[in-house]
């Protein structure tokens, strides 16, 4: 039998959500070797994206089975009021399944999407929100240029030729492109070479200038738009998370980026934001056993020997 009454039955009014959720999704298995600064980029991530996004907003976390630390840091922002929705799974779900959660799950009408290891410059949100809201039937604004398969954004080009101004072109600067491919681990000469053979678009609509293209690392959408393509289906925990991408276009949705780097790809280092601050990691710089293990074919065999090695322990 009840014992008195439950208090909360006298509440008479509950809080309410932030119009944006961020939703940001970790996995970091462990400190050392490809994770050794993982959990500082994580914080630098989180920490530049509350600076002066321009909006206010709601961070949600998903964290998709992650060691102690990162655990504990994720728990102690949680208690401190830093992080509005804190999730923790105990299994790796994979992005597709970790997705299905967490953007089901987002409180807000608009998702400001992002891996953990995004930097974000000031306002990131908000300028990203003006383009969601201006622009027709949009899918996702990424929140910097960059060069991305044509074939993924074909919609888009098609909705502004018919109902905007579009220019083809080279509009994004050699240091932006290089900037953004260098972070994912790519070589120069070749990039040099993408960069003069490709072009990008640009679209002229009711007084504001967006990009062609958009991506799964970092975009933001509508809550409702997104919820048209749960559940994802990926049988691996990454690599097919480009299905979001294609499956937005061949809706026929606007997948756009500012015109302006306002996020940038970290990866798995503080080397970049290092640099920012004017201590920058010079090429050729280092010991003898630095530049020997950074010569592309030492580097490239390495690494395949150490993703063996991560497929055998934690696939």
């Amino acid at each position: 039998m009840r014992k008195g009454q439950n208090p909360a039955k006298f509440v008479n009014q509950v809080a309410k959500p932030e119009r944006v959720t961020v939703a940001l999704l970790n996995y970091i298995p462990f400190i050392s070797g490809f994770y050794a600064e993982a959990l500082d980029v994580l914080k630098i991530s989180v920490e530049s994206m509350r600076e002066d996004a321009g909006l206010p907003f709601d961070l949600l976390v998903f964290d998709n089975g992650s060691c102690a630390e990162v655990r504990d840091y994720l728990v102690g922002e949680k208690e401190a009021g830093r992080i509005q929705y804190l999730l923790l799974s105990e299994k790796n779900l994979g992005k597709g399944g970790a997705w299905n959660i967490m953007l089901a799950g987002a409180p807000g009408e608009i998702i400001a999407y992002t891996d953990s290891d995004v930097l974000f410059y000031p306002k990131w949100l908000s300028r990203s929100v003006e383009l969601l809201e201006s622009f027709p039937n949009v899918g996702m604004v990424t929140g910097r240029p960059f060069r991305t398969n044509p074939d993924y954004h074909t919609s888009t080009r098609a909705w502004a030729t018919q109902n905007a101004a579009l220019e083809a072109g080279c509009f994004v600067p050699w240091e932006t492109f290089w900037e953004f491919n260098r972070s994912l681990g790519q070589e120069l000469a070749e990039n040099r070479k993408v960069y003069t053979e490709t072009q990008d678009w640009k679209i002229s609509y009711k007084g504001l200038t967006a990009m062609v293209g958009a991506s799964h690392w970092q975009f933001t959408s509508y809550k409702a738009v997104l919820a048209q393509f749960l559940p994802f289906e990926m049988d691996k925990p990454m690599g097919q998370v480009k299905q979001l991408d294609l499956r937005m276009n061949e809706r026929g949705l606007l997948r756009l980026m500012l015109p302006d780097p306002l996020t940038m790809n970290l990866s798995n280092t503080t080397e970049y934001v290092r640099g920012v601050k004017g201590k920058p990691a010079r090429a050729g710089r280092g010991s003898v056993f630095q530049r020997l293990v950074n010569l592309p074919p030492v580097k490239k065999l390495l690494l395949a020997v150490y993703d063996q090695i991560f497929k055998w322990y934690y696939a």
